[in-house]
């Protein structure tokens, strides 16, 4: 790869993190090249259509050159319309917010409306991510990874359409309603991923996504955020079977675990025994990855046999005392150098 010179013996490290062979940790780190000229490029591009879509993926591509990928980092395009872009493929809203520099899909509904929404292969926005899918396959080819898109998670989904709070409201008054929209996303869902999938995979070995992870297989972050607001009781009944399906589709899958909201359903997520690793983001205000109070809870996560990915750092430097407390094999570090010097040190 034009960008990552070592990228065989780096495919070949992730095929034995993946696969539960390898016997360090994976350490990716990105840093702006010694004389180089760093700039960099909009990661909301795609979303907010500010540049036509040609002139992003050379601004990546800049951006790329640019980079040292030490370790087994690598250059990473994800198409990123914003988290549950799956919503705007059913309503067709998707609403960039400059200001706040995100994207907006939820729109309260009352459930007759909700029962009205159909996934629209022909949207704007669907059909607008396969061209983006198309034209960074092509601009990406052997200089830098696609990543599929956002989809989200399927409770996420659902409350974009229905509103938050409502759909808070509705799992005690009216659970069946919801029971009936999960299979209906999940299989939309599967239909966005293996239809991007099947373009992206014309042109590159191995799959990518926005956690910027490379696999020899079909791997996703599965997600609810939506679930740090409810019991573990419903967790188990609307969240973990609908993520046990998912992980069945999926070769590798793993969890998106955000935030101490969502601490309580650990013992949920182990007992899926197809999910195959757990990232954790310990979330705004908190104590990020380094911190010796999350140590005993990765403990749990490598005993039980999955990969931890780490990823969220205020202590660069801290990498270090979590690898000599921890066994390193199936841990995964993500993390950013000031210099090139750095990255490799």
């Amino acid at each position: 790869m034009l960008y990552k010179l070592d990228w065989e013996e780096t495919t070949a490290r992730f095929t034995d993190w993946w696969n539960h062979k390898a016997e360090e940790a994976i350490i990716q780190v990105t840093a702006p090249k010694e004389g180089g000229n760093p700039t960099w490029f909009d990661g909301w591009g795609f979303a907010s259509r500010k540049q036509p879509t040609e002139e992003l993926l050379a601004d990546i591509a800049r951006w790329a050159a640019n980079m040292r990928f030490a370790g087994e980092s690598y250059p990473n395009c994800w198409l990123n319309l914003g988290p549950g872009c799956l919503a705007a493929y059913y309503s067709g809203y998707l609403h960039f917010d400059e200001r706040g520099n995100t994207v907006w899909f939820e729109e309260s509904r009352e459930w007759e409306e909700v029962a009205k929404l159909a996934f629209q292969p022909e949207g704007e926005w669907y059909q607008y991510t396969l061209d983006i899918a198309r034209k960074a396959s092509v601009a990406g080819e052997g200089r830098f990874v696609v990543g599929n898109t956002d989809i989200g998670g399927i409770l996420d989904v659902l409350a974009s359409f229905r509103g938050t709070q409502d759909l808070l409201m509705d799992l005690v008054l009216e659970p069946e309603r919801i029971h009936a929209w999960i299979p209906e996303l999940e299989a939309s869902w599967w239909r966005v991923y293996s239809e991007i999938d099947a373009i992206i995979a014309e042109r590159q070995q191995g799959t990518s996504a926005w956690m910027g992870l490379w696999c020899p297989g079909r791997w996703y972050p599965l997600q609810c955020d939506f679930c740090a607001m409810i019991s573990p009781a419903q967790f188990d009944e609307f969240v973990a079977p609908s993520l046990a399906r998912q992980c069945a589709q999926l070769d590798y899958p793993v969890y998106h675990w955000d935030g101490p909201g969502q601490l309580a359903f650990l013992d949920s997520l182990l007992a899926i025994d197809e999910l195959d690793a757990i990232q954790w983001v310990p979330g705004d205000g908190n104590p990020m990855c380094e911190a010796e109070q999350w140590y005993p809870m990765y403990r749990r996560i490598l005993e039980a046999g999955k990969g931890l990915i780490l990823q969220c750092w205020s202590d660069r430097d801290a990498v270090r005392k979590v690898l000599k407390n921890l066994p390193r094999e199936g841990v995964l570090i993500s993390t950013w150098a000031a210099s090139e010097a750095e990255a490799n040190e």
